[in-house]
């Protein structure tokens, strides 16, 4: 569902009651600003495990075997990416 801030702002509860079933995306000026949604995929959504590792950590393995990696069959076409920059 998507609303601007103006009706949000005159009918808050409905919105409220809304987003415990599904997110609520509020617009302003014609442009998605916020989201409401339940506390519960707040809290899901916080939860979330998230892992950042540096290039410059990896090891010699790693970095062998990120080279290594192909795309599944079908998307050959980005295997490009995954090649050096031919300069």
């Amino acid at each position: 569902m998507t609303t601007t801030t103006t009706a949000v702002s005159k009918t808050f509860g409905a919105y409220q009651d809304a987003a415990v079933r599904d997110p609520v995306i509020i617009t302003e000026n014609g442009r998605p600003r916020t989201v409401l949604l339940a506390y519960e995929d707040f809290v899901r959504l916080s939860k979330r495990d998230r892992r950042v590792d540096l290039t410059a950590e990896l090891s010699a393995d790693e970095i062998v075997a990120v080279e290594a990696v192909e795309m599944e069959p079908g998307l050959d076409l980005l295997n490009g990416e995954l090649l050096p920059a031919k300069v």
